[in-house]
């Protein structure tokens, strides 16, 4: 054989080598755990997660500090939410609308595959967080947000009476788009695990639809000062007097808790905190352990440290609002528990406990469930409790200044269960500060630091850059809701 010949040989052999090791070259290299499309499966666990853990890191960061959970050891710049100042808020603002786009997409995926079970979800998670960013700011972007493909980079801002009598009619539509009888076809559900059916039932989906319901509620009451511009009591009263068709939650199992599984890449997101952010840099407040400790609260052993203070564990606080020459020293008073970072418990949107504390209040109200305020109001405490782990004790309930007492007025109870109410949402977004400004309670100290001149906000300022990205929309907000001072009382508080 020539020489010419072999060579030729050998790049043929070489040809059928390549073609026979790249024959199946797409098959063997194709990741199995890569979805090989979008489906809104795909996409809602991971908005579950990133969504929720925006909103508990506000929860920390803002409403624990304004509301007295926690303060900061030092302080001496004169400002700090402890102090009233309320800065132009970006964070919540940047991450929701963000999410906005994932929820919308969801939800028209669901639509083109023709899956009310993910339509519906996704409303119920537009409706959670727009009802957040409202009650934060007033009138926001909604109509027109996240039109970005349709050209609208600058939206306009809706009033917040509008965007709440959509958020209701949206809500009304979840539950209706509901089906209890027909499993996620494409899974992803982290927090109901809506992804199978028990028999012919979908447990997650009547928990979706009870969390919805459950919303309503929270939101109605929100607005019960606005009853007649929008038909709030008639709404409520729909939702309590038939419970088939607009079922609620009805124990802690029931609960909206994004619960982490601890498993790559859901972890909880203060599981690396090192312990200066944690909690040598922060104390809980006087104003909310010192009640604890007359009640001798079980919640304390999950949430808190303790402090020896002459040979003896105690939980100990610090004064919110203190002048700034104030320096707490490192590790004299209680701080959070080390068991928060790495608990599943965190990722907190809605509970029993507070439906309990809701139902406890329309029944002072006037509405009917079935059961007293006093009623009401126990099984709110008992639920949180159960929801932290901890065992309600014995004669907890009869302790003077637990006690429900239904011979008092109207206004004493009512902040009896706001107070109650206000604990159970330890962790939980900007709620108790919510309720704060809708009813008054509860009645937190004045610290002797904040200057004269600041006073308890009512809002949160709009983020500094829509100045430049949309000053026109902005600057016709500002003027519709009368200013952008934290001072400045949005429509359900007028």
């Amino acid at each position: 054989m020539s020489k010419l010949n072999k060579i030729y040989l050998g790049v043929l052999a070489g040809c059928f080598f390549v073609v026979a090791c790249t024959k199946n070259f797409d098959e063997l290299n194709t990741d199995p755990n890569r979805p090989k499309e979008i489906t809104p499966g795909v996409m809602l666990g991971q908005l579950q997660y990133r969504i929720v853990n925006a909103s508990i890191g506000a929860g920390r960061n803002f409403t624990h500090e304004l509301m007295q959970v926690d303060a900061p050891r030092s302080s001496p710049g004169g400002g700090g939410l402890h102090r009233y100042d309320v800065s132009p808020g970006a964070g919540v603002w940047s991450n929701f609308y963000g999410y906005m786009t994932d929820i919308n997409d969801i939800y028209s995926l669901a639509d083109h595959l023709k899956e009310n079970n993910y339509r519906a979800i996704a409303l119920v998670y537009k409706c959670w967080a727009y009802s957040i960013l409202t009650d934060l700011y007033g009138d926001v972007p909604y109509s027109q947000a996240t039109k970005a493909t349709e050209a609208i980079v600058q939206p306009g801002f809706d009033k917040q009476k509008d965007i709440y009598v959509r958020i209701l009619i949206d809500l009304d539509t979840a539950n209706s788009l509901f089906n209890t009888s027909k499993a996620l076809t494409y899974g992803g559900d982290l927090v109901y695990n809506a992804n199978t059916l028990s028999g012919t039932t979908n447990p997650g989906i009547v928990k979706w639809k009870k969390f919805c319901n459950s919303l309503k509620l929270r939101l109605l009451l929100r607005i019960s000062k606005r009853d007649g511009e929008v038909n709030v009591a008639e709404q409520i009263t729909a939702i309590l007097s038939d419970a088939n068709k607009y079922p609620v939650f009805t124990g802690n199992a029931d609960d909206a808790i994004f619960r982490y599984p601890g498993t790559f890449p859901y972890f909880n997101p203060y599981y690396n905190a090192r312990q200066l952010d944690w909690r040598d840099g922060t104390y809980t407040t006087k104003f909310f352990i010192d009640k604890m400790n007359v009640d001798n609260d079980p919640r304390r052993i999950p949430w808190f440290t303790t402090v020896s203070v002459g040979g003896i564990n105690v939980y100990q606080g610090i004064e919110s609002g203190y002048p700034t020459s104030t320096e707490y020293l490192v590790g004299k008073n209680s701080s959070y528990n080390d068991g928060l970072k790495t608990t599943p418990l965190l990722g907190v949107m809605m509970t029993y406990a507070e439906l309990e504390f809701i139902k406890a209040e329309l029944v002072l109200k006037g509405f009917v469930t079935g059961k007293t305020p006093r009623q009401h109001y126990e099984n709110g405490i008992a639920a949180s409790m159960a929801q932290w782990g901890v065992t309600l004790p014995s004669g907890y309930l009869t302790q003077p200044a637990v006690m429900y007492d239904a011979a008092a007025s109207p206004e004493v109870q009512l902040e009896k269960i706001m107070l109650q109410k206000y604990y159970a949402y330890f962790f939980m977004d900007y709620q108790s500060w919510f309720e704060k400004r809708r009813t008054g309670y509860p009645v937190l100290p004045r610290g002797s630091g904040i200057p004269v001149e600041n006073q308890f906000p009512w809002r949160v300022p709009y983020p500094t850059y829509l100045q430049s990205l949309n000053p026109a929309n902005l600057a016709a907000a500002i003027a519709s809701m009368g200013g952008d001072r934290s001072d400045i009382k949005v429509w359900w508080d007028k």
